[in-house]
């Protein structure tokens, strides 16, 4: 039997590698979903989750107010809005406030009053937790020409510009503090699938 080349055997071994990095990636995220979950309280007694009235969003508050967080919640709605709200006083005794905030707004003069808003509702408050929920999909799988281009800004603002700035407004009272958690909300195109055609603007802002 000839030996074998040792070509093959570099190839062989840089694909080894390469599957187990792919297969220790979920084997990760099940140590993480197994594990012991975190005792939220002693980040603070609320919490802010921004894109509340839907899909993740709804399911997070829901499960913060489950574990006895107080919540502040900010959407572009106010009848989604006063309908989660309800939703979630009707089965967990927690206090909610909620702020009307477009973020595609963020970095206008409307969007300045909005923050200052928040900044006001957010005072005295004990935030330990904030969730960057919000996001912005669409435009869909287009090329760049296809569309306009507010829209395109519109994604980034939203995605990126008003995560920065809702993070700005929470961060110091969390400094202040010395304690407190923020989770950024990306996407699966920016870590699961290594090439997404026609999403660039969007995995590059949720990456």
């Amino acid at each position: 039997m000839e030996d074998v080349p040792v070509w093959f055997v570099s190839l062989a071994c840089l694909g080894a590698l390469y599957i187990a990095a792919i297969c220790g990636r979920p084997l990760a995220y099940l140590v993480l979903c197994l594990r012991r979950p975190k005792d939220l309280h002693r980040y603070g007694s609320w919490a802010i989750v921004t894109g509340p009235t839907s899909g993740l969003g709804r399911s997070m508050a829901m499960e913060l107010a489950r574990r006895g967080l107080n919540l502040v919640l900010l959407d572009l709605n106010s009848d989604n809005l006063r309908e989660t709200s309800d939703a979630i006083k009707s089965l967990h005794p927690v206090k909610i406030k909620t702020v009307v905030l477009d973020l595609s707004l963020v970095a206008t003069p409307e969007g300045e009053e909005a923050m200052r808003r928040l900044r006001e509702v957010v005072d005295g408050l004990d935030v330990g937790l904030l969730v960057n929920n919000a996001g912005v999909a669409k435009p869909c799988a287009v090329y760049l020409h296809e569309f306009d281009v507010d829209a395109w800004v519109k994604m980034i603002r939203v995605n990126l510009w008003a995560l920065t700035e809702v993070t700005a407004a929470v961060l110091p009272g969390m400094v202040a503090r010395r304690r407190g958690a923020i989770v950024n909300i990306g996407s699966g195109s920016t870590e699961a699938i290594p090439s997404f055609p026609l999403y660039t603007i969007y995995a590059a802002t949720k990456r």
